[in-house]
This record gives structure tokens, sequence and C-alpha cells, in this order.
């Protein structure tokens, strides 16, 4: 534990985001508090959670990645259950070059979150580290979207009578197919799809996206 603070502290430093007096002051307060140099630092407000993310993804070898900036494949996040997601603070955000899971991750260490995901979806994982405050607002943005689109395809169900009665205006802003639509081109923008597949079938309708 205390070669990992040495670390840490080392590549704080090197990055210039403490000075060596802040940075003996935070490692008097762990000897005392007993609590980790990272959670010692933010709360005397010396550096911010995204500086220490990615002073502990370089020191554990890892990528930090910035989900403000980094696109989130809606499809592969909804392969793990919400539920799970944010119980242990991640998220999928893609695929790599080798068709592995690249998982998102306040906490890169919980090896029983990767293990969990490698048997939901039976993929190989590979852990990139971000802010916990980051992956559950993705966590939010990826379910809400998909909520959208499944809450506008609940308003397509019309019955077997689908002619307007005589005189009926439907302004085309308003109508069901035209909300859906909007719906599937948000999350699609929003994930960064460079295309859309919709596969009709006799009661439902699948909706794919291809990532780039």
């Amino acid at each position: 534990m205390q070669t990992r603070s040495s670390n840490l502290s080392e590549i704080l430093l090197a990055k210039g985001l403490v000075g060596a007096d802040e940075l003996l002051a935070a490692e008097r307060e762990q000897r005392v508090a007993h609590r980790p140099l990272g959670r010692v630092l933010l709360d005397r407000h010396a550096i911010t959670e995204t500086q220490l993310m990615s002073a502990l993804a370089e020191q554990m070898s890892l990528e930090f990645v910035d989900l403000r900036d980094q696109p989130v494949d809606a499809m592969v996040a909804s392969l793990v259950p919400d539920a799970i997601a944010r119980s242990h603070g991640i998220i999928p955000i893609g695929l790599d070059e080798h068709g592995r899971l690249r998982l998102a991750m306040s906490d890169p260490t919980n090896v029983v979150a990767i293990d969990d995901v490698r048997t939901i979806t039976d993929r190989a994982v590979v852990p990139v580290v971000a802010t916990h405050e980051d992956v559950l607002a993705a966590i939010d943005q990826v379910q809400g979207a998909g909520t959208s689109v499944e809450q506008v395809a609940g308003d397509l169900d019309v019955g077997d009578d689908t002619t307007a009665e005589v005189g009926q205006v439907v302004e085309a802003d308003e109508a069901p197919i035209v909300r859906f639509v909007n719906a599937i081109i948000q999350q699609a923008v929003g994930a960064r799809a460079s295309d859309i597949h919709i596969e009709p079938g006799e009661r439902e309708v699948g909706v794919r996206f291809r990532i780039r």
C-alpha cells in the first residue's frame, strides 16, 4: 500500500498537479487518518477527480478516458444491465479492434466487476479508467436514450384500423412515426453511429447501429 502511494506521489509531482509542500502535508494526514492519499488530496481540494483518476490510470498502465468527450456505443453499453453497471460504477463504451469490450471503470481494481462483465457478455474485457461522476452520467444518458425510443415505439401500436377519420388532421411533428424516427436518429448521433439498420418484423421492428 505504501509503494502504491509513493508511486502515485511521483506521478502527481511529475505532472505538476501538486506541489511538494502540499503533497507532504497530504501524506502526513494520510498516515494519521489511514485514508488513501488520493482521497486526502481530493478532500483538501488539491486536485480534481479527473486529475486523480488520470494519475491512477498512468500508475496502473491503463488508458484514462474523459466520458464527456468520449462517444459511448449505446448498443454495447446495453450488454450490461443498468443495476450492475451502477452498482460497480462501470459502463461498456465500445469494442476495440480485437472485439474486446472496452469497460470504463471508476475503480479499475474491482476484479469482481470485470469478472461479472466477462460472464454476462461472454467477451474479453479491456478496462479503462473514468471518473465515477462521468460513468454515472454516461449510464443515465444511454438509458435515457434507450427508454425514449421504447416509449415512442409504444405509441406506434395503433391497432388494426390505421385509417384516419375524414377531416382528421395530424401535425407532422406530432405523428408517432416521426417522433420514433427522431428518437432513433438522436440515439444514433449520441453513439456516433455510421449507419442505422431498421429490420421490420411481423410484430416487432429491430433497430441496429453500426459503430465505426
